[in-house]
């Protein structure tokens, strides 16, 4: 499956790795931020929790596995036929 030019790649991939990783510093820095602030900010600090997340598409391991999806666009070819699917290398 490739992806046209423009358009991000579906799952949970960004267009670019320096993209994935400045949402991932933002989504962590968030939820870092929440629990760091608590103590002199209140439960106020809490709502920088579901910004977190957003960046993150769900969870930190959502951000993992998108972060794998990125660095392995355009380098992997899935095809199936017959019934098959093989992952080769891109040329």
């Amino acid at each position: 499956m490739t992806t046209p030019p423009g358009r991000a790649p579906r799952g949970f991939a960004s267009a670019t790795v320096p993209r994935h990783l400045a949402r991932g510093a933002l989504g962590f820095g968030a939820l870092a931020g929440a629990l760091a602030l608590l103590p002199t900010v209140g439960p106020l600090s809490l709502l920088l929790l579901p910004a977190g997340l957003v960046a993150l598409r769900g969870c930190p391991m959502c951000w993992v596995m998108g972060l794998a999806e990125t660095v392995s666009a355009g380098r992997l070819r899935r095809s199936c036929a017959d019934g098959r699917c093989e992952l080769t290398t891109a040329r």
